[in-house]
């Protein structure tokens, strides 16, 4: 692979349903606990999150779901394409999530992964509320009608 393909900063995923189908509350940035050939495939921007969610255990919070495929030069050290990763944060945000989970019966959202300037990844998580099919209905007659209203005045002058 060529430097130029490899993804040294920037986003290399985005979860797109999850604004979809679920109402963002609050945004943290965290870390993630990655394996050498994690890294390798997560610089060509070969990962999946669609799927992923996070969630407490004890008092840990770890990435479920979220498959990362095998690297082509790993040889014998490679990774399990979806295991459990360990999600890197304060005590007081681990805390705070894990009380709203139990408390509020919310949900924690992969939103994106990205390498900050440093060239670390990171991800971005939402702590939402799942929308019912409602909610979905209504914001998607208020996009149409923001769309609309930008065509009248577009013609107006």
């Amino acid at each position: 692979m060529t430097k130029s393909t490899m993804i040294s900063h920037g986003r290399v995923a985005e979860n797109r349903k999850a604004r979809y189908n679920f109402s963002i509350e609050d945004t943290i940035e965290a870390g993630i606990s990655l394996m050498g050939s994690e890294v390798k495939s997560l610089r060509l921007g070969r990962i999946t999150i669609s799927d992923a969610f996070a969630q407490p255990e004890g008092r840990e919070i770890f990435l479920i779901n979220a498959h990362i495929p095998l690297y082509g030069g790993g040889g014998k050290f490679q990774h399990e394409e979806t295991r459990k990763r360990r999600l890197l944060l304060h005590r007081k945000q681990i805390d705070r999530l894990i009380a709203s989970v139990n408390r509020e019966g919310m949900s924690i959202v992969p939103l994106s992964v990205f390498f900050n300037d440093k060239g670390i990844a990171k991800v971005s998580l939402g702590l939402a509320k799942g929308k019912k099919h409602q909610d979905r209905r209504e914001d998607i007659k208020k996009r149409e009608w923001n769309r609309d209203k930008a065509r009248l005045m577009r013609q107006k002058g």
